[in-house]
């Protein structure tokens, strides 16, 4: 396992980190089963993953509680990341909310779930519009002199909130963004904000919610009601985004043949090499596919497969 120190921090975590929305099993399809989750999380720690991220909203708390579950008695071997900021709440609409009061709501909520006295890392998950960043980093900050969260950093920022961040340089431990060979549109953004802000890029989406596994094809993409990729908005699945994504799958596929590994395993390898200081999540169900992702760390790809890739996916 690969290992990197978050900067303006004391966290070391391993460069892949293990995702927690499909945890939440909410529009993952009928094969999401708890006890497969908690196993393919002893699963990465056995593997020598130490990072786990995840978010209040996804399930509804629910991949919190399970992730809570899998990690009891091993809490001292784990950095627990989740966010905060969507305001979210069956039957009603769902909105996002920096504010003081709901980040302070929150966080006794994931802390509950978790089973936890403290975060390591409390993320915001979207901003709000509204809620001053001063406001929201204060509030942050006070969370840390209790004692229950130690570092806080960003997700889903873009270039144009780099004059608001600039304040806050150093205070940010990281940043999150939809990053893969799949959707690279968000690259010139992590890679100047990081950069801008001293934060380490961590990337979700790293495998196209699935279509950089090379299991899927044209012939088997017509996913049921119950998963969220039978929805237009999962572009990676449908019309010619899907047909360019196979052709970078294509790529993918030769390369595994040549390095003698799992597709999913090159995928994440490049993330690892285009974007050498950035920590990967990536989502997993089973024990199984958390073996193949493992497996993109601790070696590197020529210079002319990276620049192949990077090619085929521009």
């Amino acid at each position: 396992m690969e290992y990197i120190r978050l900067k303006n921090s004391d966290l070391l975590v391993s460069r892949l980190c293990m995702g927690g929305c499909p945890m939440g099993r909410y529009d993952w399809g009928s094969d999401v089963v708890e006890n497969e989750l908690i196993d393919a999380v002893h699963c990465a720690i056995d593997c020598g993953v130490n990072f786990f991220d995840t978010a209040d909203t996804y399930g509804l708390g629910q991949s919190e509680e399970t992730l809570g579950k899998a990690v009891r008695g091993r809490r001292d071997k784990v950095v627990l990341a989740s966010k905060f900021g969507v305001h979210a709440k069956r039957g009603t609409p769902t909105f996002y909310d920096n504010s003081p009061a709901w980040i302070r709501r929150s966080i006794d909520g994931t802390l509950r779930r978790l089973g936890t006295d403290y975060l390591d890392l409390y993320q915001m998950h979207y901003r709000d519009g509204k809620t001053p960043l001063s406001e929201m980093v204060d509030t942050l900050e006070e969370l840390k002199r209790e004692g229950k969260i130690r570092y806080y950093g960003l997700s889903n920022l873009h270039i144009g909130d780099r004059d608001e961040l600039a304040a806050y340089k150093g205070r940010f431990v990281s940043l999150q963004d939809e990053y893969s060979l799949a959707q690279r549109k968000n690259e010139a953004d992590i890679l100047q904000l990081s950069r801008e802000l001293q934060v380490t890029p961590m990337t979700w989406g790293s495998l196209g919610q699935g279509i950089l596994t090379g299991k899927y094809h044209r012939g088997n993409v017509n996913f049921k009601a119950g998963d969220r990729r039978s929805r237009e908005i999962y572009v990676n699945f449908h019309g010619e985004k899907l047909l360019k994504n196979l052709k970078i799958v294509e790529v993918l596929k030769e390369l595994a043949q040549q390095y003698q590994k799992p597709v999913s395993a090159v995928a994440i390898r490049f993330i690892l090499d285009y974007l050498p200081e950035s920590v990967v999540l990536c989502g997993v169900k089973r024990p199984a596919q958390m073996l193949d992702n493992v497996q993109g760390c601790d070696w590197t790809l020529r210079r002319e497969d990276v620049e192949r890739l990077a090619a085929v996916s521009a």
